[in-house]
């Protein structure tokens, strides 16, 4: 497959609405590359808090949405070896944020495989808004039986 939607999304991640935070992924080459898309809205229920008159994306969430993104990647090449897995954030290299993304903006997650090792997976990851990187970071993963 070369592009999921969200209901493809929801049969490989366990995340769910409110922390399910990729709307569809595309231009996927399996077990390689593909992009994560985002589109941020004022319905989010962190823009209440994060902030009510400057509503800003908080960087964590930016970082999540991206290594959902990696774990789509992931399970989708194990294909029916992914059944029962969950994959785990293990950790963060090199993280940068460069703008602030905002209510409207749809953000572009570019992952691409590093390594893979066994369980552990490594990521480059770039996110974007229209032609501006907005974040970057080093992301590692463990796939594990759920």
């Amino acid at each position: 497959m070369t592009a999921f939607n969200i209901k493809d999304i929801m049969r490989l991640i366990p995340h769910r609405y409110p922390f399910l935070l990729v709307d569809k992924v595309v231009d996927v080459d399996p077990g390689e590359r593909a992009t994560g898309i985002k589109n941020v809205t004022m319905n989010e229920p962190f823009f209440q808090g994060h902030f009510p008159q400057e509503p800003v994306m908080p960087g964590v969430l930016i970082l999540e949405a991206m290594a959902q993104t990696a774990a789509v990647l992931a399970l989708d090449y194990l294909g029916e070896g992914s059944h029962g897995k969950v994959v785990y954030f293990m950790g963060i290299d090199g993280a940068k944020f460069r703008k602030p993304v905002v209510p409207g903006d749809t953000l572009h997650m570019h992952l691409t495989k590093e390594r893979s090792r066994g369980t552990v997976w490594r990521f480059s990851a770039e996110a974007f808004v229209d032609d501006a990187k907005v974040c970057e970071a080093q992301l590692m993963a463990m796939l594990s039986d759920g």
